[in-house]
């Protein structure tokens, strides 16, 4: 069975210097001896602090949360990643309950609710509402309700990592890894852990506006390949609407006052047009994801034949 010596503990940062010590000084506490940092390029002394407490430290070669994850598990070689942030609101006490699911089989990727036991004062009133929503949104896309998407708190199999295709840079790493743990089918397990509020002198570098943009963005982009027919359907919808909208503006105009909008009338026989299309367009790439998915789902079943065929043989 594994254990801590199997785990590789993974810490992006970015100007965490009033809080990586501790951080890396708590998960060292709980027998993680392997503690990587992966550093944004820090104007402080992030990484200089890291490496006097002993975690391994490495320079991100981009910019961003999502290469920073993504350029360090491919350093990782221990078979199970504990990805937290360097900001001390995740509690490496919860550790073992984030890394239970991995160690009995009962999931490949994990993730801590922040929502169970959170701290007051931990997340602003703004993030909170944005983070429900956000949610919320991710079940009607994905149909999966995974209670908090956008937690920073992770442990998944390396494995499972490497089916992934992750593009986002960002903080929008944590929404890919939510939905490609749907789209791939990856056992996930949701687990109840305490967040807490950052040390007062330390900043946080998420902004609420502008990273919430883009995580809602990126949602959004990647339902095309999980979810075509919500994608195509409310693009669909917005042109119907227009496109009813429109015609009923020129109907009525032509019975009240006799005026003929004959351009009008043609955009709005082009907007419904388009949605028809586009609502056809989005029932056929679901049919071919579903084909896809099954055919996946069987190629997987018999490589894990083959192995067991292989295994039995020895």
């Amino acid at each position: 069975m594994a254990d801590r010596a199997d785990v590789c503990v993974l810490l992006p940062t970015l100007n965490e210097a009033e809080t990586i010590g501790d951080v890396v000084d708590g998960f060292r506490a709980e027998g993680f001896e392997n503690v990587l940092v992966v550093d944004g390029d820090s104007e402080d002394d992030t990484r200089s602090i890291a490496e006097d407490h002993g975690a391994r430290v490495m320079v991100q070669s981009g910019r961003g949360k999502g290469q920073a994850v993504r350029e360090a598990v491919e350093r990782i070689d221990a078979p199970h990643v504990l990805m937290a942030d360097g900001d001390g609101t995740y509690r490496p006490a919860d550790a073992e309950a984030m890394l239970e699911p991995l160690f009995e089989g009962r999931a490949d990727h994990v993730i801590g609710n922040r929502f169970a036991d959170m701290e007051q004062g931990a997340m602003t009133r703004l993030n909170a509402v944005g983070n429900r929503l956000i949610n919320r949104l991710f079940a009607l896309i994905h149909g999966r309700d995974l209670s908090d998407i956008l937690s920073g708190y992770r442990a998944f199999t390396r494995s499972s990592f490497e089916r992934f295709r992750l593009d986002a840079d960002g903080f929008g790493i944590e929404t890919e890894l939510a939905v490609e743990c749907v789209r791939q089918g990856i056992e996930t397990e949701v687990v109840p852990i305490r967040y807490e509020s950052r040390p007062g002198s330390s900043e946080t570098n998420l902004s609420p506006f502008r990273d919430g943009g883009r995580i809602v963005l990126t949602l959004y982009t990647l339902a095309k390949t999980n979810n075509p027919v919500f994608y195509f359907g409310s693009v669909a919808s917005v042109a119907g609407f227009a496109g009813v909208g429109t015609g009923l503006f020129v109907g009525y105009r032509y019975v009240a006052a006799g005026v003929s909008h004959d351009v009008l009338a043609l955009l709005a026989v082009f907007l419904v047009l388009l949605s028809v299309q586009l609502l056809m367009f989005g029932v056929l790439s679901d049919i071919l994801v579903s084909i896809s998915r099954e055919q996946t789902r069987r190629l997987e079943e018999l490589s894990e034949q083959i192995q067991d065929l292989e295994e039995s043989e020895r």
